[in-house]
């Protein structure tokens, strides 16, 4: 007997937008000089995501955001159990030193890929906060990490996946809960 897989759109393109003027209008709410802003998106699709965020918080604040994508492959705890893959390039063409860091993913889920990232960013200048924006939080953390700004809480099942389709790398934006 094939089990059946159910998919549940969590978020639409529509709401997606909207959650992304949303977390735009906090990041510059919380950020005391707008000029220091620098958005680092963690591939892949946190770097789409911050990409989405730069350009709300041009828009609503006339104001050029410095955007950065970074891999953190080599900074990651398990690579023995995720197995080979191709690193992609960091691309950090500016000093963090000083600046407002909102590094930038699509999911939080264990907090493993964050706490490489913040290695990771520690190679490119020491800034003078570094802040966490995600669209969807799922929960099950293993390491005390808490995003600052949140587009969607999302309780789940450990053996539910979440899945995000942004326009610039997928073709279309939703999110999408898939379990059984």
């Amino acid at each position: 007997m094939l089990m059946s897989t159910k998919v549940v759109e969590i978020l639409s393109a529509e709401e997606i937008r909207r959650t992304v003027n949303r977390m735009a209008s906090q990041i510059i709410e919380r950020s005391r000089d707008l000029s220091q802003i620098v958005l680092i998106g963690i591939y892949t699709r946190g770097v789409s995501f911050a990409h989405l965020l730069a350009r709300q918080i041009e828009a609503l604040e006339n104001v050029d955001v410095l955007v950065g994508a970074l891999d953190i492959t080599f900074y990651r705890d398990d690579l023995d159990t995720i197995g080979l893959r191709t690193p992609a390039r960091t691309d950090i063409p500016f000093d963090l030193t000083g600046k407002t860091v909102v590094l930038v993913d699509d999911v939080i889920y264990k907090g493993r890929t964050i706490r490489a990232a913040l290695n990771a960013v520690n190679e490119y200048g020491r800034p003078e906060v570094i802040r966490l924006a995600v669209l969807v939080d799922r929960g099950h953390r293993e390491v005390p990490i808490q995003p600052d700004f949140v587009g969607k809480q999302l309780p789940t099942a450990k053996e539910e996946i979440v899945k995000v389709y942004l326009q610039d790398w997928d073709q279309k934006d939703a999110v999408e809960l898939i379990g059984d």
